[in-house]
């Protein structure tokens, strides 16, 4: 009986178990979710009424939530996911509930309810959620074309509450700032909707209209309140000149392109559409692009990924020539970079597929002449290296100048010669590279300009060799150096009266001899009046040596071993010392002595028959 009483209990504790458990689940997880997300006082202090009226700072509000849960990293579903739980918070705080848990009750904001500026946040959250899944929806769309009409479809929702919100704000419960705010959010939302349906020309009186808003609210106030605002017109500035591209004005897209290469166009879908359009527009005049002329020879360009690379090199190039800080020209030489190795990629690709072209490739190597295609692989190649020497030595030239900056956080590390002699050895190695390129072996010029050229990389590079010595007081060893230095100048002067204008892009050498000479007689003066070493040296009692005192008897020295219980007294085991050898003897007369004959002492042996070989045999003739 007690046996089935307890069997009918078991499944009874086994539900209140999981109910007291899932409770405690679900109160842990409310607080979690509290504590990830408070409203700051800031922001309440934003959220709260003004004058009497009811006021809400939109764009900061949504610049300071995106920032702090997932937009710093791109992350929009997480983004996503504290909007939808900070409406659930609005909601329960409100009293503005959507039903019950039987049933949904649609319920919307009105003019009327306007009582706390916390209903305008409702509607702002509303927006933003629509928003963010958008934005996740774009970057799963690259992979899944059908999810693009769900994006619209979020697009367009973000929208309609946008205009929801503005026709809220038109209350004359809402102050002025606020109804501003509205319509640049509202403009912005539709602009987006437009831009992503590409309709040109909507879009850009759209984003015209935010941008005209954020201008007039940054004159407004103080320059601390009006970057949010700034930063804002320059979000929606590459916008505006994408659409009056595509309406006509040919003039913007020198404008994209800057903004593109100097790192400071928009992110996420504008960039993509920016890349989208420069390429586009690179590949109309590629069309009529079909050759190119390089060391004397003119090569087909057939490859369209090669046509858009070597049509936008000189841009490229004019872009980091005018770059104003080194961070944009790092950024715009690693775009350069990247797009060089794609090419010369796809260029590999098609010498690997082509059956024919191998074929004409080893009947030209059999000739001593390459191949047109294999001729551009290696135009393509000399580009990418000789644009890695030009970015190593422009971050050389960042780095002198710090070095010659007197450091004042001594804790800080800051830039070493070391740093220098490793970029120059990356350009020598680049340079070694470029004078084994196929096809040019026979170019003789060509191997006497990057012969040229190694020599000036080597002088600098064994000039911060040097520098990096004189740190470490070797001054024999750095006035080597330095007149190796002079050597390599020579050299290079020597030589460049043969070429003409090979010392065009090249450092100067005449600043470098200079420079040399200086440290030369500061060398010198440092080795003669250097007495901080002598200074420097502990007392003769604290002098730690491991010879033993037989070795120095003639040197007296207070070493406190000797009274301890090992004492240094003497070598034990003793080196080994060379002794002279045993002499050796050798009998050499044997070899000149005549021996007499000794055939009479050798015994005769007769003929004996049969006879003597039966004697033999049983012993009777021994």
């Amino acid at each position: 009986m007690m046996n089935r009483k307890e069997e009918r209990r078991r499944p009874i504790i086994l539900i209140l178990w999981l109910k007291v458990h899932s409770t405690c689940a679900c109160r842990k997880m409310a607080a979690e979710r509290q504590k990830e997300v408070k409203i700051s006082p800031m922001e309440e202090n934003k959220e709260n009424k003004i004058d009497g009226s009811l006021g809400l700072e939109i764009l900061q509000i949504i610049k300071d939530s995106q920032q702090q849960h997932g937009l710093r990293h791109g992350d929009y579903q997480r983004y996503r996911g504290y909007c939808s739980r900070r409406l659930r918070r609005l909601r329960k705080t409100l009293g503005f509930k959507m039903g019950n848990r039987h049933k949904f009750t649609g319920k919307k904001v009105t003019v009327e309810m306007l009582s706390d500026n916390r209903h305008l946040l409702l509607v702002l959250m509303e927006a933003e959620r629509a928003w963010s899944y958008a934005m996740q929806l774009k970057q799963e769309a690259n992979t899944e074309p059908r999810k693009r009409f769900h994006l619209l479809a979020r697009l367009r929702k973000a929208a309609k509450h946008g205009e929801k919100l503005e026709k809220l704000c038109e209350s004359p419960r809402v102050d002025a700032k606020t109804k501003l705010e509205a319509q640049a959010y509202t403009a912005y939302l539709i602009g987006m909707v437009q831009f992503e349906l590409q309709e040109w020309k909507s879009a850009m009186e759209a984003f015209n209209k935010c941008k005209t808003i954020y201008e007039k609210l940054a004159s407004a106030f103080t320059e601390e309140q009006a970057v949010l605002f700034y930063q804002r017109v320059e979000e929606i500035s590459p916008n505006i000149r994408y659409c009056a591209y595509n309406i006509g004005d040919q003039n913007a897209i020198n404008d994209l392109m800057q903004m593109r290469l100097s790192a400071g166009g928009g992110g996420g879908m504008m960039a993509e559409k920016l890349e989208t359009l420069i390429t586009q527009t690179r590949a109309k005049q590629a069309a009529v692009m079909s050759e190119v002329e390089w060391r004397g020879r003119t090569v087909p360009v057939k490859i369209d990924k090669a046509r858009i690379f070597l049509l936008g090199l000189a841009d490229n190039e004019a872009a980091i020539t005018q770059a104003d800080n080194e961070e944009t020209k790092e950024h715009l030489y690693e775009s350069l970079l990247s797009e060089c190795r794609d090419t010369i990629q796809a260029v590999k690709e098609e010498i690997r597929t082509d059956v024919k072209q191998r074929e004409r490739a080893t009947e030209g190597a059999e000739s001593g002449k390459v191949s047109n295609l294999q001729y551009l692989h290696s135009y393509l190649t000399y580009i990418k290296l000789w644009t890695l020497v030009k970015r190593n030595e422009s971050m050389a030239h960042a780095l002198q100048a710090k070095l010659k900056e007197p450091q004042t956080d001594e804790n800080k590390r800051g830039p070493r010669p070391q740093d220098l002699i490793r970029l120059y050895d990356i350009i020598l190695q680049s340079l070694a590279e470029l004078s084994s390129l196929q096809g040019l072996e026979e170019d003789h010029t060509f191997q006497k300009e990057v012969a040229l050229k190694t020599l000036v990389y080597k002088a600098y590079r064994c000039f911060y060799i040097a520098q990096s010595y004189v740190l470490v007081k070797k001054w024999s060893e750095a006035l080597v150096l330095y007149e190796r230095v002079l050597k390599y100048t020579r050299e290079v002067q020597s030589k460049a009266k043969s070429l003409n204008n090979s010392l065009k892009n090249l450092p100067d050498v005449q600043e470098l001899i200079a420079e040399v000479n200086a440290e030369k007689y500061s060398l010198q003066a440092a080795a003669i009046l250097d007495t901080e070493d002598v200074a420097e040296l502990p007392p003769p009692q604290q002098i730690k040596d491991s010879m033993p005192l037989s070795d120095r008897l003639d040197h007296f020295r207070l070493d406190p071993t000797l009274l301890s219980k090992q004492p240094n007294l003497v070598q034990f085991p003793p080196d080994f010392q060379p002794i002279p050898c045993k002499p050796l003897f050798f009998d050499l007369a044997l070899n000149h002595v005549a021996l007499p004959p000794l055939d009479d002492k050798v015994e005769q042996k007769g003929k004996g028959g049969i006879t003597g070989y039966f004697k033999g045999f049983f012993g009777f003739g021994s």
